[in-house]
């Protein structure tokens, strides 16, 4: 099955804080079934399954839901008390802003509101109760409609978390979970804007593009998103027993991104996904095919994912990659079989191409394992 992978430099940042506290990381990749050689390779990835579940065993091991990287350590079970069971997603984001801002070491985040340019300071003190307000104080809660559709709210950090080891990696996660649990509270992804991070380019900048789904910038005052204002007038779709079940599967619903059909992005990666789990050789379709399918032409569709920072053949080439690692990940499909599966004519061209995904050679990446001490399909 095709499915999201994550790049191995996040599976160091997370190990970053339990081997300064001196823990043995080696039992901790074992148990999320990662071979630790993976680690040196800086383009290998994992199944982003493989990645929960090590953040789940981190979290054991310092007792610490900021994975020990953060200026204190946040209890286990912190983030389920917040209790996001509200009307609306403005109130539900109020409700996480004031929660964090009760606890010393906690990033202090706002919610503001702004005209079409941007969003507007909400106070001095982003952590307090007056520094987010609810989509109805600012006129776009669920009972006065959905409101000016130039308004831009942001969801912003506003702890400077440039000073930690990992400040790129809480910065990264903050938002992703931010964005991804708002997404899911109401059933719907969340398009941004924009978003814009206080630290510097990272070697792998031009990921964020399809991590968040649009532009990005670095180097800013302080870490945000911006999302039209209206959704936060969106109402909250799941109750208090959805949100305790899906925190017993984070973070795996959170750092799995979530297919909610709302972005062209989206719809376009999900055909492709589609005709790769078709029976016999696969054959993706071309920019035309897809676009007749959304019902616009082809220089309409490369636009909209333009827009939304990718193109059609970067996200024919990501799901390829993906369906190739979890494959050989598995280890029980032939190599030349997996080759003519995603649609190469050739097995040269497969391996080139893989070679240029991961920097190893398909039988190479599938052997790692072995080398680890483990059986095939038991690491990634």
């Amino acid at each position: 099955m095709t499915g999201p992978t994550i790049a191995v430099h996040h599976v160091r940042a997370v190990l970053s804080g339990v081997r300064r506290a001196g823990v043995d990381t080696v039992p901790l990749l074992q148990a999320a079934r990662i071979s630790p050689l993976l680690l040196g390779d800086e383009r290998a990835r994992i199944g982003a399954d493989r990645f929960a579940r090590l953040v789940k065993e981190v979290q054991r091991a310092t007792g610490d839901e900021f994975l020990g990287l953060g200026p204190l350590p946040s209890r286990r079970g912190t983030f389920a008390m917040m209790g996001l069971a509200c009307p609306d997603l403005g109130t539900a984001l109020e409700r996480a802003v004031r929660f964090y801002g009760l606890f010393p070491g906690g990033p202090e985040m706002a919610v503001t509101v702004g005209g079409e340019g941007g969003a507007g300071a909400c106070s001095d003190k982003p952590g307090s109760a007056s520094g987010a307000r609810t989509g109805s104080e600012y006129g776009y809660g669920a009972a006065s409609g959905l409101g000016a559709a130039s308004a831009t709210a942001e969801f912003s950090i506003r702890t400077d978390l440039r000073p930690y080891p990992e400040a790129t990696f809480l910065a990264e996660s903050v938002m992703i979970i931010w964005h991804r649990l708002s997404s899911w509270l109401i059933g719907r992804r969340i398009p941004l804007r924009h978003a814009r991070f206080a630290h510097p380019a990272p070697a792998h900048a031009h990921e964020y593009e399809l991590l968040f789904g649009c532009a990005v910038r670095f180097g800013a005052p302080h870490t945000a998103a911006a999302f039209d204002a209206r959704w936060l007038a969106a109402p909250v779709v799941r109750d208090e027993a959805a949100l305790t079940a899906m925190l017993r599967r984070a973070p795996a619903d959170l750092l799995s991104r979530r297919e909610y059909g709302t972005t062209v992005t989206e719809r376009v990666r999900r055909t492709l996904v589609l005709a790769l789990r078709a029976a016999g050789p696969a054959r993706l379709p071309e920019v035309a095919e897809v676009a007749a399918r959304l019902a616009v032409s082809p220089a309409t569709l490369r636009r909209r994912l333009q827009e939304e920072g990718t193109s059609y053949r970067r996200l024919k080439d990501a799901v390829r990659r993906d369906a190739a690692i979890s494959s050989l990940a598995a280890g029980r499909e032939p190599i030349a079989e997996l080759a003519a599966r995603l649609g190469f004519s050739e097995d040269t061209a497969f391996h080139r191409a893989f070679r240029r995904w991961t920097g190893t050679t398909p039988g190479a990446y599938r052997l790692r394992p072995r080398a680890a001490g483990a059986p095939p399909g038991q690491q990634s």
